[in-house]
């Protein structure tokens, strides 16, 4: 260990975005004059109306997490049965699926983009499966021509967590227009966050009336309550924050760039660390800066060491949730996954990240496995 490249403060993997502080406070002067906090106020309006605009898309909806989002997107489309999913995932996903009554059916994944494998989908459908819920993993796009093909043989709904994809695009179409519903984390720790937040994206504007029901305890009249919902409705503090962070969104993904492309020119000669290729027609948000190593030993190793420089990676996603106690009977092999998650390690990645710092971590890194090696 090199006592000099030790960081006075600590680097964690992420650091929320903080808008300006004046800004945020006269959008609260809003909220102390409306008192207006929660319901569908103007300012969650507004928050939603510009977002829409943002990710290029013509229907979405508002929720107080990611997580109550996906089981509405998931509620909203009558499904039954059996869901074709990712293990490489957070346990988010698997749990919405599970939460709503449905069996997680666990697909192996590419081991380019780390995402659920088109060519392995069609073996897991039985005649009990009803969708797809597929993963953006790091804000990288699914292949999402495959995955519409395939749905639409076995007619079967798809929806997409895209929770680290919030700005991506394929050939300048917003990456909430796949799929019949997506889904977008707006958690502190993500490119563009509320707070806590979720939202979904949709393309049937049949749905809306449903969704907007089900976040909402299912009411559908101030006399009707037509289906069993729950509560997940956005608050206007977060959609103020929200509104703010919408202001530097462009500024953050770019500077985030800049931060990815340092690790890459760092990382460049070091044979046995694998990252992630920027796919042709895919405008990136840069969620996440994944390295994967040759195995387990050497991941944990390198995880453990760059604590001593006060750099905290993540070991990103591992375990497998296929590996999860809760989940661990369902008998489905994985081994690309199980792979990916052995040697997997995030870097730190946000917006306010400076390149020297990178740089530091690289040359962290390369001193670390090179004593590894010897």
């Amino acid at each position: 260990m090199k006592k000099e490249l030790i960081f006075n403060q600590r680097i964690n993997v992420t650091q929320p975005k903080l808008p300006d502080y004046k800004m945020y406070t006269e959008l609260l002067k809003e909220i102390w004059e409306n008192k207006w906090l929660t319901n569908d106020g103007p300012l969650h309006e507004r928050f939603k109306e510009q977002v829409k605009k943002t990710l290029l898309v013509e229907n979405a909806e508002l929720f107080t997490n990611g997580h109550l989002a996906l089981e509405i997107a998931l509620k909203s489309l009558d499904l039954s049965g059996e869901v074709i999913t990712t293990p490489f995932t957070f346990a988010s996903t698997t749990h919405a699926i599970s939460n709503c009554g449905l069996t997680p059916v666990f697909c192996d994944i590419d081991p380019l983009t780390y995402n659920i494998d088109p060519d392995k989908i069609e073996q897991l459908i039985t005649p009990n499966t009803s969708a797809i819920v597929a993963v953006h993993v790091f804000g990288t796009p699914c292949d999402v021509g495959r995955i519409e093909e395939i749905a639409k043989k076995h007619q079967l709904k798809v929806i997409y967590d895209a929770a680290h994809a919030f700005g991506v695009e394929i050939n300048g179409q917003g990456i909430g227009s796949f799929g019949d519903i997506s889904m977008f984390s707006l958690h502190a720790t993500k490119v563009f966050h509320s707070i806590e937040g979720g939202l979904l994206t949709y393309k049937e504007k049949r749905l809306a009336a449903k969704i907007k029901s089900l976040k909402n305890f299912g009411i559908t009249s101030p006399e009707t309550v037509d289906y069993i919902g729950t509560n997940a409705k956005m608050n206007e503090f977060q959609a103020a924050m929200g509104l703010c962070n919408l202001e530097s969104i462009r500024n953050d993904i770019h500077s985030r760039g800049k931060v990815y492309e340092a690790y890459l020119e760092g990382l460049n000669d070091l044979p046995l660390v694998r990252t992630l290729i920027q796919q042709d027609g895919v405008k990136p948000n840069y969620a996440y800066f994944p390295m994967v190593l040759p195995s387990r030993e050497e991941r944990d190793q390198l995880f453990e060491s760059l604590k001593g420089y006060n750099v905290f990676a993540r070991k990103y996603f591992y375990p497998l949730c296929n590996q999860f106690s809760c989940y661990k009977n369902f008998g489905f092999e994985t081994p690309i996954a199980k792979d990916i998650s052995d040697g997997v390690l995030c870097l730190p990645m946000y917006a306010d990240l400076k390149v020297e710092q990178v740089q530091q971590i690289t040359e962290i890194i390369k001193l670390e496995l090179g004593e590894q090696l010897e």
